[in-house]
């Protein structure tokens, strides 16, 4: 049987195909769109590169290293090799003394501004003689430095220019996006002039510094790398490249790059300054754990916990150990560390207002910043009354005892701290799992002090009471202090 063409009217079949061509319009339309947002990147990064090598800088240091007096290997009397060996290991006949030499290393940069100013990291240019800087053009200057901040390995570099150098702005690193297309340029293992192009991998990284806040990104970076840029596709310095995770020493698509946001507060310091005039609050603070945020009565883990005040700014505010920050200068806290941050890239001397939590309620206090570089060591209080004759006893795996003169001797305690001493501790209980030692101090429990074993019994029972589930207890060990939240459940 034959198919049968079917007769469609002629209306009809112009409506179809202008339902087809719509269709198929929108179709193409999502494609493309979706093409550009799969791909993102730019289809070249060679205009990028063009408009900023000249600002990129290879520097190479120089550094005298002191002569050294060693032995020589010992040689039979006779030997074939006696001359060679006193020769080549004492040319000088002196006894072994070493002359000085010189030591050379490699490093990256990049210009800021048309006057000469040049940042790098510090440890490229740490303990260096001399520092010479060369352009993409490839001329050469020597450099000096104008400070250094070793805590986020960075420093400030000037040379003398008789025309304007080309240089390149600073980005905003907190609008950088996991994900979005970053350009590393340097100097990798001396080979001269290099890019690579990678993504944002992670934000907010921390190394080993206080002030730590790292762009982690897959851009190649490799030893010769440290102290160049790390650039946004607008050509604008998001980042310092500075480490590398690597098992190897080479690139395995883990690189570190010192935000912005950091360097550019620390370059106008070094730049003013000549050094770091970094914000102090003068407290001693760490991490609110999930069982602490139970203890405290919080809702979540959040803010920064005050293990101690010291005197300085925040103690001539009122803050108390025991309180959580959880507002600086109108932003939330989030954790320790972010805190840390934000108090040392502000002013000195500025009066910024600190939200705490105590005893479940808010309050607001109006701290003057000190200095951190110049903060002095925390002055003890006046001395308290003696507590009653020692006694000790077992709680919570603890085997107690207040503190005493003599205790006070052994442990090296400053007179005007009172507690309880851990002469015991039990190796199977929490306490021990936490932390808790022989020798630590408790000052502290449930935000009150305690000089008795009575008064530790009874912050228990008045956690319990309240329903809580841990109590939460301030420890000194060495005179360092930190919290610590037992469970008190029954």
């Amino acid at each position: 049987m034959k198919p049968q063409a079917i007769a469609i009217p002629a209306q009809q079949n112009v409506a179809l195909r202008a339902i087809w061509a719509l269709m198929l319009g929108l179709a193409l339309i999502v494609a493309q769109a979706s093409l550009a947002y799969a791909r993102g990147a730019p289809e070249s990064f060679a205009d990028l590169a063009e408009t900023v090598s000249p600002s990129v800088v290879n520097i190479t240091t120089s550094t005298t290293i002191a002569g050294h007096t060693g032995a020589n290997p010992v040689v039979p009397e006779g030997s074939p090799f006696e001359d060679f060996f006193r020769d080549f290991m004492n040319p000088e006949g002196n006894d072994g003394a070493r002359p000085p030499r010189r030591s050379q290393a490699l490093g990256s940069g990049f210009v800021i501004s048309e006057d000469g100013y040049i940042v790098t990291n510090n440890h490229v240019i740490e303990k260096a003689d001399e520092i010479e800087v060369e352009f993409f053009s490839g001329q050469t200057l020597d450099a000096t430095v104008v400070g250094t901040d070793p805590n986020t390995d960075i420093a400030l570099l000037k040379v003398e220019s008789e025309t304007p150098l080309p240089f390149v702005p600073f980005g905003d690193s907190d609008m950088m996006r996991v994900g979005d297309w970053v350009m590393a340029m340097g100097n990798p293992l001396g080979q001269g002039f290099s890019v690579s192009a990678g993504i944002v991998s992670a934000r907010g990284r921390a190394l080993s510094g206080s002030y730590d806040d790292y762009i982690q990104t897959d851009a190649a970076i490799n030893r010769g790398n440290s102290g160049g840029p790390l650039f946004n596709m607008d050509g604008q310095v998001v980042g310092v490249n500075t480490a590398i995770l690597s098992p190897n020493g080479g690139s395995i698509g883990i690189g570190f790059a010192m935000s912005s946001s950091v360097v550019k507060n620390v370059v106008a310091q070094l730049k003013e300054f000549g050094e770091t005039r970094r914000g102090w609050l003068g407290v001693r603070i760490q991490e609110v754990t999930g069982d602490m945020a139970e203890a405290l009565g919080l809702d979540e883990a959040r803010g920064a916990l005050v293990a101690d005040v010291p005197e300085g700014p925040a103690a001539e505010a009122g803050m108390q150990a025991g309180d959580v920050i959880v507002q600086f200068d109108g932003q939330k806290v989030a954790d320790s560390r972010e805190l840390v941050r934000r108090v040392g890239n502000t002013q000195v001397g500025k009066a910024v207002r600190v939200v705490v939590l105590r005893d479940g309620k808010t309050q607001t206090m109006m701290v003057t910043l000190g200095r951190r570089e110049t903060a002095e060591a925390a002055v003890p209080a006046a001395a308290q009354p003696e507590s009653a004759a020692p006694e000790e006893a077992e709680v919570l795996g603890l085997t107690l005892t207040p503190l005493t003169d003599e205790l006070r001797e052994q442990l090296q305690v400053g007179k005007a701290v009172e507690g309880l001493v851990v002469k015991d501790i039990n190796e199977s209980a929490e306490a021990y799992e936490k932390g808790l030692r022989a020798g630590d101090v408790i000052t502290e429990a449930g935000q009150q002090k305690v000089t008795e074993i009575a008064d530790f019994e009874t912050r228990i029972e008045e956690a319990r009471d309240a329903g809580r589930k841990s109590l939460l207890l301030l420890v000194r060990r060495q005179g360092d202090p930190r919290f610590v939240a037992l469970s008190v459940a029954q």
